[in-house]
């Protein structure tokens, strides 16, 4: 299969061709290495060198668990939950948990999570970003985590729930509960978007 071509096959295709053929896992590997890469980056604050380290690990295990993938199952879901699985697990051997969001977020992005903030001062969103970052960074782990896979990846309710592997209402909740924190920490701080 040239690799033209493969940009047209959907996840589950590829899946197929690459239990048919190992080199067509290559396919799937460079559809999903720098989506997987800037979740690592943004999920961990892991050195470049380290992201690259978990990332080998998370094509390995997809590897050799690719047949036990189960197609009900979005393949970006599955492959993101062992990405967030093997980024705990590095972080867990290093001894930290992820302390740091250091990305760039789009206009879009921000302009999505004002509005679920009720934020209603049309101040700059680069400043914005910033600001709602480092908040973000401050919230608990579990918070962070469907914050940061609702907002910053675009991953519906059912996709988190698949990756963390927690309900739906659950992943509601916490959803809730996060921008709840983040409503008072912007009001305490108020001062930063003006």
């Amino acid at each position: 299969m040239q690799e033209q071509n493969y940009l047209e096959k959907s996840d589950q295709e590829l899946v197929e061709l690459s239990l048919k053929n190992k080199d067509s896992y290559g396919f799937l590997v460079q559809k999903y290495e720098n989506k997987l890469n800037r979740y690592i980056l943004r999920f961990s604050g892991l050195r470049q060198e380290d992201a690259e380290d978990v990332l080998q690990d998370v094509f390995v295990k997809v590897y050799k668990n690719l047949n036990d993938y189960d197609p009900k199952l979005k393949f970006s879901s599955w492959i993101y939950r062992i990405t967030h699985n093997e980024t705990i697990t590095f972080l867990r051997k290093v001894k930290r948990r992820p302390t740091t969001y250091e990305f760039d977020i789009d206009a879009v992005k921000v302009k999505t999570l004002k509005q679920e903030l009720n934020m209603e001062k049309d101040v700059d969103d680069k400043n914005t970003a910033v600001h709602i970052l480092k908040m973000i960074n401050n919230l608990p782990p579990k918070h962070k985590d469907v914050i940061f896979l609702r907002y910053i990846e675009d991953k519906d309710y059912k996709e988190i729930s698949d990756i963390l592997k927690k309900p739906q209402g659950t992943v509601a909740t916490l959803l809730k509960q996060a921008k709840e924190q983040l409503k008072v920490q912007i009001t305490k701080n108020n001062h930063l978007f003006n």
